[in-house]
């Protein structure tokens, strides 16, 4: 079946992030860096620990959320506006959810680290796409605005994919043998 054949790609190429060393050095700069912030008892709140679980995931669901409804409000008649809105809102709510993937970010081990930077990268391409969606909406052009928005959305499933991976890897240590 094609799909096994996409799946098994793709995990091979999660594998080879995981071993490649890289990218080594700016990852432990940066963890060493995010872990010195003197953060105090907020760095607990940051992590979630208060819930007994990482906040992260559940703030990715206010942009992926508003991004996903403004697709839905760009098909509907009259949802341009909206649409805008939805866009703006998902794009303010990028910093709370950012600040408490970098703070988890910078504890984890290097094979997931390595695959987490590549899911801040991601992050990054999908925000940029988004708030040139929002310019180009707010300047009245809607077609581009909906163009930059469904490369949002292509982006958004690519780190949503790589950010589940991290997770998964934590919360099991390795992927279950098939």
């Amino acid at each position: 079946m094609e799909s096994d054949g996409v799946s098994a790609r793709w995990m091979a190429g999660l594998a080879r992030i995981e071993r490649s060393e890289a990218a080594d050095p700016v990852i432990r700069k940066l963890q060493r860096g995010i872990r010195s912030l003197p953060l105090g008892t907020a760095r607990d709140l940051l992590h979630g620990r208060p819930l007994g679980h990482p906040v992260h995931p559940v703030l990715v669901q206010v942009p992926i959320g508003c991004w996903l409804s403004a697709a839905v409000m760009d098909v509907m008649p009259a949802g341009q506006r909206a649409a805008t809105t939805l866009t703006a809102v998902g794009l303010a709510g990028i910093a709370p959810a950012a600040i408490t993937g970098w703070v988890d970010w910078a504890d984890l081990p290097p094979e997931q680290a390595r695959v987490g930077l590549l899911h801040a990268v991601a992050n990054v391409t999908a925000v940029a796409l988004f708030a040139a969606s929002l310019t180009a909406r707010l300047r009245h052009h809607s077609a581009k605005g909906r163009l930059w928005a469904l490369g949002g959305l292509v982006a958004v499933g690519v780190t949503g994919a790589l950010g589940g991976h991290v997770a998964y890897r934590q919360a099991v240590g390795a992927w279950p043998a098939d």
